[in-house]
Protein backbone atom coordinates (compact mmCIF):
# COMPACT_ATOMS: atom_id res chain seq x y z
CA UNK A 1 0.00 0.00 0.00
CA UNK A 2 1.15 3.29 -1.18
CA UNK A 3 -0.17 6.30 1.42
CA UNK A 4 1.81 8.81 -0.86
CA UNK A 5 3.41 8.84 -4.35
CA UNK A 6 6.33 10.31 -3.15
CA UNK A 7 6.26 8.04 0.27
CA UNK A 8 10.52 7.12 0.85
CA UNK A 9 11.97 4.18 3.25
CA UNK A 10 13.44 5.33 6.01
CA UNK A 11 16.06 3.48 8.13
CA UNK A 12 17.45 4.15 11.66
CA UNK A 13 19.99 6.18 9.81
CA UNK A 14 18.25 8.21 8.37
CA UNK A 15 18.52 12.29 9.03
CA UNK A 16 14.57 12.95 9.56
CA UNK A 17 14.83 9.62 11.79
CA UNK A 18 17.42 10.64 13.93
CA UNK A 19 16.20 13.98 13.78
CA UNK A 20 13.11 12.51 15.32
CA UNK A 21 14.88 10.55 17.80
CA UNK A 22 16.68 13.95 19.24
CA UNK A 23 12.77 15.36 19.21
CA UNK A 24 11.73 12.70 21.10
CA UNK A 25 13.73 12.77 24.05
CA UNK A 26 13.43 16.44 25.16
CA UNK A 27 11.29 17.74 22.30
CA UNK A 28 13.18 21.32 20.83
CA UNK A 29 12.22 24.53 20.37
CA UNK A 30 9.56 25.22 17.57
CA UNK A 31 8.74 21.58 16.73
CA UNK A 32 6.55 18.59 18.74
CA UNK A 33 6.25 15.10 18.27
CA UNK A 34 3.00 14.02 17.85
CA UNK A 35 2.09 10.26 18.00
CA UNK A 36 -1.03 7.48 17.56
CA UNK A 37 -4.38 8.41 15.66
CA UNK A 38 -6.23 10.50 17.83
CA UNK A 39 -3.28 13.16 18.17
CA UNK A 40 -3.21 13.15 14.33
CA UNK A 41 -6.90 13.97 13.94
CA UNK A 42 -6.64 16.20 16.64
CA UNK A 43 -3.14 17.83 14.55
CA UNK A 44 -5.81 18.37 11.71
CA UNK A 45 -8.00 20.80 13.01
CA UNK A 46 -5.01 23.21 13.72
CA UNK A 47 -3.46 25.00 11.40
CA UNK A 48 0.02 24.04 12.36
CA UNK A 49 2.07 22.42 9.87
CA UNK A 50 3.31 18.92 9.82
CA UNK A 51 6.75 18.69 9.01
CA UNK A 52 7.37 14.75 8.57
CA UNK A 53 5.19 12.21 8.73
CA UNK A 54 6.44 8.89 9.43
CA UNK A 55 4.20 5.52 9.02
CA UNK A 56 4.43 1.68 9.18
CA UNK A 57 1.88 -0.30 7.84
CA UNK A 58 2.57 -3.47 9.78
CA UNK A 59 1.34 -1.75 12.80
CA UNK A 60 -2.34 -1.04 12.50
CA UNK A 61 -2.54 1.41 9.91
CA UNK A 62 -5.83 3.01 9.80
CA UNK A 63 -7.77 3.17 7.11
CA UNK A 64 -5.89 4.34 3.97
CA UNK A 65 -8.63 7.36 2.98
CA UNK A 66 -7.65 8.89 6.65
CA UNK A 67 -4.24 8.14 5.93
CA UNK A 68 -4.14 9.85 2.85
CA UNK A 69 -5.38 13.35 4.56
CA UNK A 70 -2.42 12.72 6.91
CA UNK A 71 -0.34 13.13 4.51
CA UNK A 72 -1.80 16.02 2.22
CA UNK A 73 -0.74 18.04 4.89
CA UNK A 74 2.87 16.86 5.62
CA UNK A 75 5.76 18.10 3.85
CA UNK A 76 7.81 14.66 3.78
CA UNK A 77 6.83 11.51 4.28
CA UNK A 78 8.34 8.44 5.57
CA UNK A 79 7.55 4.37 5.38
CA UNK A 80 9.05 3.27 8.48
CA UNK A 81 9.51 0.12 9.51
CA UNK A 82 8.37 -2.05 12.93
CA UNK A 83 12.09 -2.08 13.99
CA UNK A 84 12.22 1.68 13.26
CA UNK A 85 8.85 2.63 15.06
CA UNK A 86 9.97 0.66 18.26
CA UNK A 87 13.13 2.68 18.71
CA UNK A 88 10.76 6.13 18.20
CA UNK A 89 7.75 5.45 19.52
CA UNK A 90 6.92 6.89 23.27
CA UNK A 91 3.28 5.46 23.75
CA UNK A 92 3.14 1.42 24.20
CA UNK A 93 0.61 1.53 20.84
CA UNK A 94 1.57 4.46 18.81
CA UNK A 95 -1.01 2.91 15.50
CA UNK A 96 1.92 3.64 13.37
CA UNK A 97 1.44 7.06 12.93
CA UNK A 98 4.52 9.70 14.40
CA UNK A 99 4.69 13.39 13.08
CA UNK A 100 6.91 16.08 13.62
CA UNK A 101 4.62 19.18 14.00
CA UNK A 102 5.48 23.01 14.26
CA UNK A 103 4.62 24.97 17.56
CA UNK A 104 2.92 28.48 16.46
CA UNK A 105 4.57 31.71 17.47
CA UNK A 106 3.11 34.17 19.73
CA UNK A 107 4.61 37.84 20.12
CA UNK A 108 3.52 39.51 23.80
CA UNK A 109 2.89 42.43 21.20
CA UNK A 110 0.36 40.86 19.54
CA UNK A 111 -2.42 40.87 22.36
CA UNK A 112 -5.30 42.76 23.11
CA UNK A 113 -6.92 42.07 26.10
CA UNK A 114 -10.36 43.33 27.82
CA UNK A 115 -11.89 43.22 31.29
CA UNK A 116 -13.37 39.68 30.21
CA UNK A 117 -9.33 38.74 29.83
CA UNK A 118 -7.80 35.71 31.74
CA UNK A 119 -4.51 34.82 31.66
CA UNK A 120 -2.65 31.63 33.18
CA UNK A 121 1.08 32.58 34.32
CA UNK A 122 3.42 29.06 35.30
CA UNK A 123 6.03 29.75 37.10
CA UNK A 124 8.99 27.15 37.33
CA UNK A 125 6.77 24.65 36.51
CA UNK A 126 9.27 21.02 36.43
CA UNK A 127 7.02 18.23 34.99
CA UNK A 128 5.63 18.23 31.04
CA UNK A 129 2.87 16.14 31.75
CA UNK A 130 1.43 19.12 34.12
CA UNK A 131 2.60 21.75 31.73
CA UNK A 132 0.21 20.22 29.21
CA UNK A 133 -2.77 20.03 31.92
CA UNK A 134 -1.92 23.42 32.82
CA UNK A 135 -2.25 24.28 28.65
CA UNK A 136 -5.69 22.33 28.60
CA UNK A 137 -7.13 23.53 31.61
CA UNK A 138 -6.23 27.26 30.07
CA UNK A 139 -8.03 26.27 26.76
CA UNK A 140 -10.85 24.67 28.73
CA UNK A 141 -11.43 28.23 30.82
CA UNK A 142 -10.94 30.50 27.52
CA UNK A 143 -7.73 32.15 28.84
CA UNK A 144 -6.53 34.41 26.48
CA UNK A 145 -3.14 32.83 26.94
CA UNK A 146 -0.45 30.78 29.36
CA UNK A 147 2.64 33.05 30.32
CA UNK A 148 5.88 30.68 30.87
CA UNK A 149 8.84 32.13 33.19
CA UNK A 150 11.24 30.24 34.76
CA UNK A 151 10.81 27.57 32.29
CA UNK A 152 11.65 24.06 33.14
CA UNK A 153 9.16 21.88 31.20
CA UNK A 154 9.19 23.12 27.26
CA UNK A 155 6.17 23.16 25.06
CA UNK A 156 8.21 21.35 22.96
CA UNK A 157 7.82 17.96 25.08
CA UNK A 158 6.40 15.07 23.61
CA UNK A 159 4.30 14.49 26.92
CA UNK A 160 2.79 17.86 26.57
CA UNK A 161 0.99 17.23 23.47
CA UNK A 162 -0.69 14.24 24.85
CA UNK A 163 -1.48 15.68 28.14
CA UNK A 164 -2.80 18.98 26.32
CA UNK A 165 -5.04 16.82 24.18
CA UNK A 166 -3.45 18.93 21.45
CA UNK A 167 -4.20 22.29 22.88
CA UNK A 168 -0.90 23.23 22.86
CA UNK A 169 -1.16 23.96 19.03
CA UNK A 170 -3.72 26.19 19.53
CA UNK A 171 -3.68 27.92 23.13
CA UNK A 172 -1.51 31.06 22.96
CA UNK A 173 1.82 30.31 25.13
CA UNK A 174 3.98 33.31 25.67
CA UNK A 175 7.86 33.16 27.32
CA UNK A 176 9.26 35.80 29.36
CA UNK A 177 13.00 35.18 30.21
CA UNK A 178 12.55 37.29 33.66
CA UNK A 179 9.82 37.32 36.03
CA UNK A 180 10.22 41.43 35.97
CA UNK A 181 9.63 41.91 32.49
CA UNK A 182 6.29 39.52 32.78
CA UNK A 183 4.82 41.47 35.72
CA UNK A 184 5.63 44.43 33.59
CA UNK A 185 3.95 43.37 30.94
CA UNK A 186 0.80 42.10 32.71
CA UNK A 187 0.76 45.83 34.74
CA UNK A 188 1.16 47.32 31.12
CA UNK A 189 -1.92 45.30 29.86
CA UNK A 190 -3.80 46.47 33.41
CA UNK A 191 -4.09 43.08 34.66
CA UNK A 192 -4.89 42.47 38.68
CA UNK A 193 -2.40 39.69 38.94
CA UNK A 194 -3.01 36.98 41.92
CA UNK A 195 -0.22 34.94 43.28
CA UNK A 196 -1.64 31.49 44.09
CA UNK A 197 0.08 30.64 47.24
CA UNK A 198 -1.36 28.20 50.27
CA UNK A 199 0.06 30.30 53.14
CA UNK A 200 -1.97 33.14 51.81
CA UNK A 201 -4.43 34.47 54.48
CA UNK A 202 -7.01 35.99 51.40
CA UNK A 203 -8.82 32.86 49.90
CA UNK A 204 -9.57 33.31 45.81
CA UNK A 205 -12.88 33.76 46.93
CA UNK A 206 -12.39 37.41 47.65
CA UNK A 207 -11.70 39.33 44.68
CA UNK A 208 -14.19 40.49 42.43
CA UNK A 209 -12.53 39.39 39.55
CA UNK A 210 -13.79 42.26 36.92
CA UNK A 211 -11.05 43.60 34.83
CA UNK A 212 -7.79 41.83 33.09
CA UNK A 213 -6.89 38.74 35.86
CA UNK A 214 -4.13 36.79 35.96
CA UNK A 215 -3.65 33.82 38.25
CA UNK A 216 0.34 33.00 38.82
CA UNK A 217 1.00 29.14 39.63
CA UNK A 218 3.98 28.08 40.96
CA UNK A 219 6.43 24.68 40.39
CA UNK A 220 5.08 21.65 42.04
CA UNK A 221 8.33 21.24 44.55
CA UNK A 222 9.36 24.53 45.49
CA UNK A 223 6.35 26.66 44.71
CA UNK A 224 6.46 30.41 43.24
CA UNK A 225 9.66 31.87 43.02
CA UNK A 226 10.68 34.67 45.36
CA UNK A 227 11.10 37.44 42.99
CA UNK A 228 7.09 37.28 41.91
CA UNK A 229 6.14 37.81 45.27
CA UNK A 230 9.24 40.55 45.46
CA UNK A 231 6.73 42.08 42.67
CA UNK A 232 4.10 43.48 45.10
CA UNK A 233 1.19 41.85 43.77
CA UNK A 234 -1.74 39.85 46.07
CA UNK A 235 -1.58 36.58 47.41
CA UNK A 236 -4.79 34.48 47.37
CA UNK A 237 -5.01 30.49 48.96
CA UNK A 238 -7.64 27.62 48.17
CA UNK A 239 -8.42 26.20 51.83
CA UNK A 240 -7.37 22.54 52.80
CA UNK A 241 -10.03 21.12 54.81
CA UNK A 242 -8.30 17.84 54.90
CA UNK A 243 -4.75 16.73 55.88
CA UNK A 244 -3.45 17.81 52.69
CA UNK A 245 -1.51 21.05 52.42
CA UNK A 246 -2.22 21.55 49.07
CA UNK A 247 -3.28 20.73 45.91
CA UNK A 248 -1.74 19.62 42.36
CA UNK A 249 -0.89 22.94 39.98
CA UNK A 250 -3.09 22.07 37.52
CA UNK A 251 -6.33 21.61 39.99
CA UNK A 252 -5.53 24.98 41.57
CA UNK A 253 -5.02 26.57 38.55
CA UNK A 254 -8.54 24.98 37.03
CA UNK A 255 -10.40 26.15 40.27
CA UNK A 256 -8.87 29.74 40.20
CA UNK A 257 -9.37 30.02 36.45
CA UNK A 258 -12.84 28.98 36.29
CA UNK A 259 -13.76 31.20 39.97
CA UNK A 260 -12.83 34.09 37.70
CA UNK A 261 -14.09 32.78 34.20
CA UNK A 262 -17.66 32.36 36.35
CA UNK A 263 -17.60 35.84 37.57
CA UNK A 264 -16.80 37.41 34.58
CA UNK A 265 -19.60 35.67 32.78
CA UNK A 266 -22.30 36.13 35.09
CA UNK A 267 -22.73 32.45 35.84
Amino acid sequence: MSVHPFARPAGAQHPRVRDLFALRKDGSPGRIMVEGTWEHDRLLTTPATIEALFWCPEDGTPDPKILARYAERAEEVYRISPKVLARMARKTRSEGLISIARLPEWRPHAFRFTNRSLVLVADGVEYAGNLGTLIRTADAANADCLVLTSKRARPSHPAVYSASRGTVLSTPIVEFDDIPAAAAWLRSHRFRVHLADPAATGTYRVPQYDGPTAFVVGSEGSGLSRAWHDEGFDAVSIPMLGQADSLNVALSAGILLFEARARKEGW
